[in-house]
This record gives structure tokens, C-alpha cells and sequence, in this order.
């Protein structure tokens, strides 16, 4: 038996001059998507701290916390509070001199599941966070202390078996790998959620901010209906500058779409609560349609395990 639609939620926001505060409004936005039917909510990416990667700042390391800390701890309370499911994108310390660009994935019964550690970092102008984090692993060597585990893992792709929904987990950067959705896919997900942080360099936005977006945008709708399942992209929101830079406008735009690549939702690009019901039922009709798991020739597909396989530049 198929099982029921569930419905997801994405929280597009900005942060508050304080960790404390950004919680405290986060917390009111989990209840008011909880009001509204909520049963899957995922928070953007490094969800209560500034976009600190702008820059190189040792302190910034300070941000950090451990896995369960008293920031999961609070939200884990909340979920079983109000028996939903959350994804909480934050920036973990796992040890010393080890940080994660992390998503903590929280059942509804307060239970946290483990923890989703981001697997392509990127490295440009405001952007520095190969600086800042250490990429994601095999989920046997960097799982936190008492969670349950990932339903499937694939050499540091995962997903997670909620109470309403199989999810897998992508950030930011990830979504531009297709490599990554179809292994997430492919351990049997029934939606990619990818917290995100994207935005406009001040400079580029006139000429390139449109183009930045869709492009953005297409990738994942691609993801999509190249793998017969729901996205669901939740960015962050409004300009932030660290100290000696232009800084970046988060552009929002987030959104949900089905197997289809179909938008059944989209927000603007200020501080929205997205909510859309998804039908697992689609996945199957899809993938009926378009069988492209089905036809994928896995015996060809070696060379894809190489950086590059064209010719040598002379």
C-alpha cells in the first residue's frame, strides 16, 4: 500500500541580531506552519546564525555547537511537542578543529534521527566556506552520539524514514549535482529537501540576477523529473554584510515541486511560510511514465567516477 500525502513546509526567513532570537521567532514560524498542517518543516541553511562565510574570521568557530546541544535539544522538544517532523540546517562542531555545515533530521516523536553533513563545499567571493567546514562522510564515522540513523546511506548520501515520509537531505551547493539527488533518489526518498543559502552579489544582480535564479531554480525541477520525486527548496532571505565586504541579498524564491517538476508552491523573496501537500502516489505514476530509473544503463557508467575524460589541453 502507497503511503499518505504528506504535507511540508519551508520557512524562508532572514536571521535576527541574536541567536536567541532567531530561535525564538523560528520556533513561532514552526507553529504557525504546524497551524496551517504542517508535518514536514525544513528550515534554510545555518538556519540561526548571520551567512558568516563572507569573510575569514577565526571567531566565526565560536558559532558552532555540538550535536545534540541546546539548540537541537529545544527543537527536538518542540517536534514531539507538535508530532512533526523538522530539518534543522546548522553549524556543528563535532570535535575540535572539525565543523559541519550540517541538517539535523528530527522525527515526530522528538527523536533525533542523525545528521546530514553537506557534501560539495564551494569555495568563491563570499562564499569561503571551504574555510569553515569540513565536507560530509560515511555516516558510520560522523553520526552524532545517541541518534537513530539513517534509513539507507551511500557514501555520505542518506535518507531518513519519518513518520509521514522518506526524506532525503541536500544543502546549498549540492543542488547543483545531479549526481547527488539520484543517489538520495535512489535509496528511496520520496522528497530532496535542500536548505540553501543563495543570493545576489550587489554588483551582479542587474545583469545576472534573473539568469542566477532560474538557473537555480531549473537544476532542481530537473532533479525532479530526472528522478521521479518531490524537491522542496528552502533559501534564505534578505541582505546581509559582513564587515568589509558589499555583502549578499538572499534572493528567496523557495519553492516545492513534484515529479513532474510542477511548482506547487513558490514564495517571493521576503519572509514567507511555504506549505504544499505531496502524493507519494505521483512518484509511482511517474516513474510508470518515464521509466528513467528503470532504463538507466548501470553497466556504462564507470567514467563518471572521473574528474575529467576528455582530451588533455595541449
Amino acid at each position: 500500500m502507497l503511503p499518505a500525502p504528506f504535507t511540508v513546509a519551508l520557512i524562508q526567513d532572514g536571521v535576527a541580531p541574536s541567536k536567541g532570537e532567531t530561535l525564538a521567532r523560528t520556533i513561532a514560524s514552526i507553529r504557525a506552519a504546524h497551524e496551517r498542517g504542517a508535518q514536514v518543516v525544513c528550515l534554510k541553511e545555518l538556519f540561526d546564525a548571520p551567512y558568516f562565510c563572507q569573510t575569514l574570521d577565526v571567531a566565526r568557530f565560536d558559532l558552532a555547537e555540538p550535536v545534540p546541544g541546546p539548540t537541537v535539544e529545544r527543537l527536538a522538544a518542540l517536534a514531539g511537542e507538535l508530532e512533526i517532523v523538522l530539518v534543522v540546517p546548522l553549524y556543528e562542531r563535532q570535535a575540535p578543529g572539525i565543523y559541519r555545515n550540517s541538517a539535523i533530521v528530527i522525527d515526530a516523536d522528538g527523536t533525533v534521527q542523525g545528521a546530514y553533513r553537506k557534501m560539495h563545499i564551494p569555495h568563491d567571493p563570499l562564499f569561503e566556506e571551504k574555510y569553515y567546514f569540513a565536507p560530509g562522510e560515511s555516516h558510520d564515522a560522523v553520526q552524532p552520539q545517541g541518534a537513530r540513523g539513517p534509513a539507507g546511506e551511500a557514501g555520505g548520501f542518506m535518507v531518513w524514514t519519518t513518520r509521514y515520509a522518506t526524506i532525503g537531505v541536500l544543502i546549498c551547493w549540492d543542488q547543483w549535482y545531479p549526481e547527488a539527488a539520484r543517489i538520495t533518489s535512489l535509496l528511496g526518498a520520496d522528497i530532496l529537501f535542500y536548505p540553501t543559502a543563495i543570493g545576489w552579489h550587489p554588483a551582479e544582480k542587474a545583469e545576472w540576477g534573473h539568469a542566477q535564479v532560474e538557473a537555480w531554480r531549473t537544476a532542481q525541477r530537473a532533479h525532479a523529473v530526472a528522478n521521479g520525486v518531490f524537491v522542496a527548496a528552502a533559501n534564505r532571505a534578505g541582505f546581509e554584510a559582513e564587515e568589509g565586504t558589499d555583502g549578499i541579498e538572499f534572493f528567496g524564491h523557495s519553492f516545492v515541486c513534484d515529479p513532474f517538476g510542477r511548482l506547487l508552491a513558490e514564495a517571493g523573496t521576503g519572509d514567507e511560510i511555504l506549505v504544499a501537500t505531496c502524493d507519494p502516489r505521483l512518484i509511482e505514476e511517474t516513474r510508470r511514465h518515464w521509466p528513467f530509473l528503470r532504463d538507466r544503463r548501470v553497466d556504462a557508467y564507470a567514467p563518471i567516477l572521473n574528474r575529467w575524460i576528455g582530451p588533455r589541453d595541449a
